[in-house]
C-alpha cells in the first residue's frame, strides 16, 4: 500500500502513482504494480480533487489535515477489498 502526499516537489502523487502503475511490462513487477493500493493524503481537498486522484488510480482521497482513526479506517477498507473511493 501507498500513501502518498498530491503536492509534493519534483514528482507529484499522480506521477508517482503512474510510474508505479506502469512498471516493466516485461517483468513479474508490472503485477504488482497494479495491484498495489494507494491513497492520496493531500491539502487539496475539493470534490475536482478528489475525482481527479480516483482518476489517477487513487483508491482513496483523504484531504489534510487527516484524523488519524480516518487513515486507519480507509487502511482498513483498502486492505480488506471494500474500497469506497471516499474522502474518508
Amino acid at each position: 500500500m501507498i500513501i502518498s502526499d498530491i503536492g509534493m516537489p519534483e514528482m507529484d502523487g499522480y506521477m508517482l502513482l503512474q510510474q508505479i502503475r506502469s512498471l516493466d511490462p516485461h517483468s513479474d513487477s508490472i503485477e504488482q504494480g497494479k495491484r498495489i493500493l494507494a491513497i492520496a493524503l493531500t491539502a487539496y481537498a475539493g470534490e475536482y480533487d478528489r475525482q481527479q486522484a480516483i482518476a489517477a488510480g487513487f483508491q482513496q482521497h483523504i484531504p489534510k489535515p487527516v484524523d488519524p482513526e480516518t487513515l486507519v479506517s480507509a487502511i482498513r477498507a483498502l486492505c480488506s477489498g471494500s474500497s469506497n473511493s471516499g474522502t474518508g
